[in-house]
């Protein structure tokens, strides 16, 4: 699939430095909390820069510290700690976003695991895995890149889950959370936030199996298989099929969100739904988006769009299906975390074989 991104994102990398795994009986790290002087070794730390902590105990809420900055300057790092400690609840996932400069909350994942033991720490979805059923403490120091801008915040959220959760809904079995780290460049302004656009995005007529690309990912603009599994079930925002029971003269070419698509579609496509013995399969959901025709953006006027005020006037549909589409269509939508944006249809490949396609180009708040 060929994409191109007209709106930079930044790429960083965060290294975490964990040592060991232990017991419930205490921290599975070394560091000292901030407020801990007592070093062993006697040396004066009053020159080290404040370290940004958030904490989080279950036990003890009143000692919580749910918000914590730094100021960074370009090229540099600066340092960030978590620490979250359960009672009653078991933590089995950490998610962590970035916000970089107002753009909208990103996945952020791309942890540099330099040991081959640690390399079961994330799971398929980019969460990290806090080891099972027994971890009850964990404590992540860690370094955040400053970029190279002169004003501007980066704002990282953590939070931990019961099970498998979901980058863009943090109560999705919540555990403890959410905090967040602010690191501030300059005199920490925003620009003006812009639309994230993706272009060229080509999904193909559906196959039973979940053998073909047929649905899409808001978040990431990355397209999928079904049969990639259910990890990335909450990735999944909308789907492509032609022709309503295979029927081509019904629906023909049509968009549906993935909570509604087996029955827009007519058949059950293996793996959207969750199966009995899939992880958390009784509290599962899919994603819902309503859609409906733009009476009042035409081309022209989806390509003039560039920032995020720009879309405000979108109001969401109670369908959350669209049929008959045709090349030159503009779509407006309203996806399940309340995001607004506009599709517009480039091509269509009439049919409902497995290599029959559309392809579109989308703009979304961030």
């Amino acid at each position: 699939m060929k994409k191109q991104i007209k709106q930079v994102f930044l790429i960083c990398t965060i290294a975490l430095f964990i040592g060991s795994c232990s017991s419930d009986d205490g921290s599975i790290f070394d560091t000292p909390l901030p407020d801990d002087t007592t070093g062993d070794d006697g040396a004066d730390d009053s020159d080290e820069p404040e370290v940004a902590t958030i904490v989080f105990n279950e036990a003890v809420p009143s000692s919580n510290i749910t918000m914590a900055s730094a100021s960074g300057e370009a090229g540099t790092n600066v340092t960030g700690r978590v620490i979250f400690t359960s009672d009653a609840t078991t933590q089995r996932r950490m998610y962590i976003t970035q916000n970089y400069l107002g753009q909208g909350e990103m996945p952020f994942s791309s942890f540099d695991l330099v040991s081959d033991d640690l390399t079961k720490a994330l799971k398929a979805d980019g969460s990290i895995d806090l080891d099972g059923a027994t971890k009850k403490e964990i404590d992540f120091s860690f370094p955040l890149p400053v970029p190279d801008i002169e004003n501007g915040e980066i704002v990282y959220s953590f939070w931990t889950t019961t099970g498998k959760g979901d980058f863009r809904d943090s109560e999705k079995r919540l555990a403890l959370g959410v905090g967040q780290i602010t690191v501030t460049v300059g005199t920490g302004a925003n620009p003006v936030a812009a639309v994230r656009e993706f272009t060229d995005i080509k999904l193909f007529a559906p196959d039973v199996n979940g053998n073909t690309e047929t649905f899409f990912s808001l978040l990431n603009e990355t397209v999928y298989k079904i049969n990639v599994g259910p990890e990335f079930r909450a990735f999944w925002d909308f789907g492509y099929y032609y022709g309503a029971s295979g029927d081509s003269a019904n629906d023909n070419a049509s968009f549906a969100s993935t909570e509604q698509y087996d029955a827009s579609f007519g058949f059950p496509v293996e793996g959207l739904e969750p199966g009995a013995d899939e992880e958390n399969a009784a509290t599962e959901t899919l994603n819902q988006m309503f859609f409906s025709t733009s009476a009042t953006i035409d081309v022209a006027a989806f390509d003039a769009i560039t920032l995020n005020g720009e879309l405000d006037f979108i109001a969401s549909s109670s369908s959350q299906k669209i049929t008959n589409l045709s090349v030159g269509d503009v779509i407006e939508f309203v996806d399940n975390y309340g995001k607004k944006g506009l599709i517009k249809v480039t091509a269509i490949q009439p049919g409902f074989g497995n290599a029959d396609f559309i392809e579109f180009d989308v703009k979304i708040q961030p």
